[in-house]
């Protein structure tokens, strides 16, 4: 799909940028990387690259003029494609091309004065032309709704489905159908991942899958279409462009050229500003970035070749660069040798000893990024905004865990699960919380909101991030009936087989990190909890007990709390109570 390219602020004084010189024309063909223009601004004069593989449809500003920052200077995208519609979006493109074309037009006046018969006869040929892109983009205009056309062609649109409380956008994990295929109304279709599971998208619908949205690893917004099922042979091309714009575009078509389908990506240009010094490398044909990150790596950029047009190195011939033993540095060779002449001469005298030489350690710099997953993502976000947004204090009290030890090893003798000490905190914060239900509330902005009810949400490590499963009701099961709940939990989240039932409605959450050696530490509050306990370890450590010091078992629980909702004595008044609840866990029966 076509994408428009605007003039980037390339500095913080800049207001627009001359267009020095382009590389490309229209038509010609873009590689990611490929250098399409150089651009003039208050500063410099920067290089300008292409991040999308396309075809140049359209230039805006040509060399020599100028263009406000954000004006629509390139198009790119499918050769052929029309991209009228995006001009029209943008109103700064008249406001950039018009007037630049007024001094050529006053200049050619009497050129023209006396060509006027001639270019009445090409009148009507040229209004022909200029016509044609507004009837074409006409009919998106008045297309409607494109479910309602779907129907009405006989199609249905699948749309990325809103599969949790907090999910903006699902990434497709894996495709079970192509473009082609046959699909049944409970065909599985897809399997997205959200920030809380992998689920699966049904067909909705029988027929042939005939356009593919989103390709596998792609990320989808909420409503966005990501497949259309319908009649074999169907045209779905005004489906797509009366709705919202898909994030990539494998059409039925594409099958017949499968070597040249690639997802279109979006449109980015960056940058970059560099002073290259007047040696022979500033002579080689390269991108401003394919300098930087030969210089950051030590690589003789002279011996990288070139993969785009013209042998301009790029990005990715650096990434793929590896030296051989005739292109190492100067400074490897001169260590190897130094070295090697080191061992061959002799033993100086002691007292003409010279100072000791520091050897030489050649290292190389490595790193690996990975996308971030849509569960980090939801991680990231939300626990930024309840730790910047939701003013935080802890209050951390010791609890003398003997009698709680002595009482799990005696439960553990009847029960019919075994039962862990995260099991006997969990009902001793239930009992605790029907005592304060203060603790046991949220901040919904204009108003607090006391919950009557009790659950618990309980942190559950997995492998690409955190969960947080909900015990329901906690204060009224058993410790036998929590524990085989929270190791259910345990199970399917590391499985990814919960649902987004089993992870909403906390009104409290506890974090236990003493499995795993932690003293101590804080926890960032769960939105739209008030509250969140971090629970450490059970440490053997000195007591006093009668006057004397004896070994003891103390663990230290820290309270977090939004200082909106729940003030410090509040807090402290709810930890006294979970203190003698755990003290004398015999409390916790009746």
């Amino acid at each position: 799909m076509a994408e428009v390219v605007k003039m980037p602020k390339m500095s913080d004084t800049m207001t627009e940028g001359v267009i020095a010189k382009w590389h490309k024309k229209v038509g010609d063909k873009v590689s990611s990387g490929d250098l399409i223009a150089e651009v003039e601004t208050d500063k410099a004069t920067m290089d300008f690259e292409s991040f999308q593989d396309g075809t140049l449809l359209y230039i805006g500003a040509k060399e020599g003029e100028a263009a406000a920052v954000d004006a629509v200077i390139a198009i790119l995208g499918a050769e052929g494609e029309d991209y009228q519609a995006l001009l029209s979006d943008s109103g700064s493109q008249k406001e950039t091309s018009e007037p630049a074309k007024a001094p050529k037009e006053a200049e050619k006046a009497p050129e023209e004065a006396e060509k006027a018969p001639k270019e009445t006869e090409k009148a009507p040929e040229e209004a022909e032309k200029e016509s044609a892109p507004v009837v074409l983009n006409e009919e998106p205009k008045s297309s409607g709704s494109s479910d309602a056309d779907a129907e009405a062609m006989g199609a249905t649109i699948i749309r990325m489905p809103l599969l949790s409380d907090t999910m903006t956008e699902g990434v497709i994990a894996e495709w079970h159908k192509k473009v082609g295929d046959q699909v049944k109304s409970d065909d599985a279709l897809a399997d997205v991942e959200t920030d809380k599971a992998t689920m699966e998208v049904t067909g909705y619908a029988d027929g042939t899958l005939l356009y593919v949205g989103v390709e596998k690893g792609q990320a989808a917004k909420v409503n966005e279409i990501i497949a259309i099922v319908g009649k074999e042979g169907t045209d779905v091309s005004a489906l797509l462009k009366s709705g919202s714009k898909p994030a990539a575009a494998v059409e039925l078509k594409a099958e017949a050229q499968p070597d040249k389908a690639k997802p279109a990506v979006e449109s980015k240009v960056i940058a970059e500003a560099q002073h290259v010094e007047s040696d022979s490398t500033s002579r080689l044909k390269a991108s401003p970035l394919a300098r930087k990150i030969a210089k950051d790596k030590g690589i003789d950029i002279s011996q990288v070749k070139g993969s785009a047009e013209g042998g301009r190195i790029v990005k990715k011939d650096i990434e793929s660069f590896k030296p051989t033993e005739q292109t190492q540095s100067p400074k490897v060779s001169q260590a190897a040798a130094t070295t090697s002449a080191s061992h061959s001469a002799p033993a100086a005298p002691a007292a003409a000893s010279a100072p000791a030489v520091i050897p030489q350690f050649i290292g190389e710099e490595k790193y690996t990024e990975k996308p971030v997953s849509q569960m980090r993502k939801v991680i990231a976000k939300r626990l930024a905004e309840s730790l910047f947004t939701s003013p935080h204090f802890y209050l951390t009290m010791s609890i003398d865990m003997d009698s709680a030890m002595q009482a799990r090893t005696k439960i553990n003798e009847f029960a019919s699960v075994k039962i862990s000490f995260n099991d006997m905190v969990l009902k001793a914060v239930a009992v605790a919380l029907k005592q304060h239900p203060n603790v046991n509330s949220s901040w919904l902005g204009d108003r607090i909101r006391y919950n009557e009810h009790i659950n618990i949400g309980v942190a559950v490590a997995v492998e690409d991030g955190l969960l947080v499963p909900v015990v329901r009701f906690a204060d009224g099961k058993s410790l036998s009936h929590i524990s085989a709940e929270v190791k259910d939990f345990a199970q399917r989240a590391k499985s990814k087989k919960l649902q987004p039932a089993d992870w909403e409605g906390s009104t409290f959450t506890i974090s236990n990190l003493g499995m795993f050696g932690i003293d101590e530490f804080t926890a960032i509050i769960n939105p739209p909890d008030a509250c969140i306990l971090a629970v450490g370890g059970i440490q053997q450590v000195p007591v006093v007990k009668n006057g004397a010091v004896v070994p003891g078992n103390v663990m230290k629980v820290t309270l977090s709390c939004d200082h909106r909702v729940v003030d410090g004595a509040t807090g402290a008044a709810f930890l006294q109570t979970l203190k003698a609840l755990l003290e004398e866990p015999v409390r916790l029966l009746v």
